[in-house]
């Protein structure tokens, strides 16, 4: 092989391998499946150092996904391209629902050499951080909502109706008082404002 060939890379990383297809530039260019390797970075940079002696020029690519861009960040410091591709913008045969590791590679190397895929944005380590962080906190406050429906359904089917601190009512106009058990105790429904909680009305003094 030519030291100034051009070589497309198809990558489908997992948790635990890496596929890897390459694609010969030009139409006629051999397209073949080169094999697994481990998904670690020293692997990696074995497979390119490897590739590198053969071929000129490297233009990697795989699918966003789970894995994330750390793939991308080590190939672009070793000095070669690498497209983060959009899976929703592939182009699919239609009725083509077969789906492996070996197959989804050789498909991207294929794709790659065409110029049929849309890369998505590679976001640098402090905006991935931050995405990190939105999405735990999104699924964070999803687990709390639904946790605090199984409860307040529990309590109903009991009997028991909680009240949230918004909708603790005024007695009288204020003159009077609301009682309320609470996570923090027994206490009237100004303090149980004041102090953030609901809970359940006992009872009304006025």
């Amino acid at each position: 092989m030519q030291q100034d060939s051009e070589i497309y890379v198809g990558l489908d990383p997992s948790k635990l391998k890496i596929s890897v297809a390459l694609a010969e530039a030009g139409r006629s260019g051999e397209v073949r499946f080169f094999g697994d390797i481990d998904s670690t970075p020293e692997a990696v940079a074995r497979l390119v150092a490897k590739l590198e002696k053969r071929h000129g020029r490297l233009a990697f690519c795989y699918e966003a996904g789970p894995t994330g861009y750390g793939l991308h960040r080590q190939i672009t410091t070793l000095g070669h391209a690498c497209t983060v591709v959009a899976p929703s913008l592939i182009p699919r045969r239609p009725g083509d629902r077969v789906k492996t590791n070996r197959r989804d590679a050789v498909t991207l190397a294929k794709l790659h050499r065409a110029g049929e895929l849309t890369a998505v944005w590679v976001p640098d380590p402090g905006h991935e951080a931050m995405r990190e962080l939105v999405r735990a906190r999104e699924a964070t406050m999803a687990e709390l909502r639904r946790a605090r429906q199984q409860l307040q359904s529990f309590l109903l089917r009991q009997g028991r109706i909680y009240t949230g601190r918004a909708d603790i009512p005024r007695v009288r106009g204020g003159l009077g008082l609301s009682i309320l058990s609470t996570p923090k105790g027994v206490m009237a429904g100004h303090e149980a404002w004041q102090q953030h909680v609901g809970g359940e009305v006992l009872c009304y003094v006025w």
